[in-house]
């Protein structure tokens, strides 16, 4: 108010949070999205079933898998679906463990919050922590001989363990699987590897089961050959890869021809032919036995093709366009006017094999041996998606051994572990935010808690037993969730991680915590109303067609 007369800044309907109220409203969001979350972690987490709007089903306990599906709305919760896709597409695991350790982290604060502490404060002592973690975890840290293929298969062990492929028959397939994909694509560079997960790509195909999934060594893509003269299997294959069409481009306007004679019309159609001809001609000329294009091909150029004795596949996707490019070494035409024949990539066989009820094109013997596809079978897409999930998580902690040759304890020993060096750090530190940096520490513990609470242990007595067994000095100490019991060194049982996933999932975590802690006020802008919405819709139509009639026109 100014002298009686109110002063309105934001706009009607806009809706303002701030303070402490804001801070906390941000911190249960979190809360809420890390308590569903919590039940997923580890071996004995179970799944999540989520219904769209349109009554497609995934069933997953992956955590950056469930926050994208679940359509969180809160903007805070929203950073934090944020946090575990940048983990997901950073190291491609521990999703979960982000989102549950950044909910506990906010918890923890928010009782700091409650005894008058600033949170400048909190985020201060957080941040020290958090360097601190980051030193003790490296100095836990274990090297590792990534060319034993033992401590790789313990490694993806540990890593399916708690999905759906990590139970059952099909476990010591896809373990094999995946380490035979890794020993392939891996390149040895100085000291250490580089693994370039774009060269692998996971295709996969109703029927049989996980058990009838295998490697091949090549690009395969789910399409068939076009025409039934084709031939179904081509050895010594030059393939053509283009971005451009065997058909007649059509005009960018709709047009009319009008015909007096019939014989106007057969010069018309031709003229079709030739043209469509000259282009199949212009591949064979380049020594091409196998066309495979992203655009369509037309029936005539078909015809044409298959006299030649050329395999043709048409309308396959541009990732896959791309992988075989990759692989086969060809170069991606984008006119038929620029081919030549040093454009054409070269594979060993190229074949049509049926899979199940269906037909797919397998490119074997590549230029470049690094391009590997997983041909992934099962019963139903809902476990296709979620087996694809896991191997991809495998992959890339896999990956992450070969980047950064350590490991650490799982089973949350690395938690306690840093947990009970930060309670220590905590003491030399003064003032307040000693406070926030024990705080930072409990957080830690939620791990081994929920583990324990998974496997139906007593989650306090649990976490007595292994601070106790920490303090003597049992680094590896951790939660045997499968028999329900406490390990002295869970690294034992081949229960271990990679140290950049959890290196990267503290740092998502509590930079996630500390984002949501700088902020003091919510601004919401309210929605837009019914009216203006139906004008904004009607000022779009109106751009795109250049006017309300739109833009075609017959001639």
């Amino acid at each position: 108010m100014a002298a009686g007369v109110p002063v309105l800044i934001l706009k009607e309907g806009t809706q303002r949070t701030y303070g402490r109220e804001a801070i906390r409203a941000n911190i249960l969001a979190a809360k809420v999205l890390a308590e569903i979350l919590k039940t997923s972690l580890g071996p004995r987490g179970l799944d999540k079933m989520l219904v769209d709007a349109f009554g497609d089903i995934v069933v997953t306990n992956d955590g950056a898998t469930i926050v994208k599906e679940m359509e969180v709305q809160h903007p805070a919760a929203k950073l934090l679906v944020e946090v575990a896709k940048a983990q997901d597409a950073e190291v491609g695991d521990g999703t979960t463990t982000v989102v549950v350790l950044a909910g506990t982290l906010l918890e923890k604060a928010e009782k700091l919050l409650d005894e008058n502490i600033h949170p400048t404060t909190i985020i201060e002592g957080y941040t020290k922590a958090l360097e601190k973690a980051l030193e003790y975890l490296s100095e836990i840290a274990v090297p590792v001989n990534v060319e034993d293929d033992n401590v790789l298969r313990k490694i993806i062990d540990t890593t399916i363990s708690s999905k759906f492929v990590g139970h059952g028959p099909e476990k010591e397939k896809i373990i094999e699987l995946v380490l035979n994909t890794i020993r392939i694509i891996a390149e040895k560079k100085g000291e250490g590897y580089e693994v370039d997960l774009d060269n692998v790509k996971i295709e996969k195909k109703k029927g049989g089961s996980l058990l009838d999934s295998r490697l091949v060594k090549g690009v395969v893509i789910d399409k068939e050959v076009v025409h039934p003269d084709m031939p179904r299997l081509v050895r010594d294959a030059k393939i053509a890869v283009l971005d451009a069409p065997l058909e007649v481009q059509k005009p960018d306007l709709s047009t009319k021809i009008r015909v007096t004679d019939i014989d106007q019309l057969e010069r018309f159609l031709e003229e079709e032919t030739k043209l469509i001809k000259e282009m199949v001609e212009k591949i064979a000329a380049t020594g091409a036995n196998v066309v495979i294009t992203q655009k369509g091909i037309d029936e005539v150029a078909q015809h044409f093709l298959a006299k030649k004795g050329i395999m043709a596949v048409r309308r396959v996707k541009r990732s896959d366009i791309e992988k075989i490019a990759k692989a086969t070494g060809a170069k991606i035409v984008t006119s038929l006017r620029d081919l030549k024949p040093e454009d054409l990539g070269y594979a060993e066989l190229v074949e049509e094999r049926r899979v199940g009820e269906d037909k797919m094109i397998f490119i074997e013997g590549a230029k470049n041996p690094k391009s590997v596809t997983i041909l992934l079978r099962g019963a139903n897409d809902m476990l296709l998606d979620e087996a694809e999930r896991n191997v991809m998580d495998a992959l890339h902690s896999l990956r992450n051994i070969m980047k950064e040759p350590k490991i650490v304890g799982g089973g949350g020993a690395v938690e306690v572990e840093i947990a009970e060096k930060l309670k220590d750090y905590a003491k030399t530190l003064g003032g307040k935010e000693q406070m926030a940096v024990e705080a930072y520490s409990e957080a830690l513990e939620v791990i081994p808690i929920v583990l324990a609470e998974s496997a139906g242990m007593d989650a306090l007595d649990t976490l007595l037993k292994l601070r106790s067994l920490h303090a003597k000095g049992y680094k590896f100490a951790g939660v045997n969730v499968v028999e329900g019991k406490i390990e002295e060194d869970i690294t034992k049982i081949n229960v271990y991680e990679p140290i950049l996933v959890k290196k990267q999932a503290i740092k998502s975590a509590s930079e996630a915590a500390i984002s949501l802690l700088k902020i003091d006020d919510v601004i919401s802008a309210a929605p837009p109303k019914k009216e203006e919405k139906e004008k904004g819709e009607e000022g779009e139509e109106e751009e795109e067609g250049g006017s309300k009639f739109g833009g075609n026109f017959n001639f």
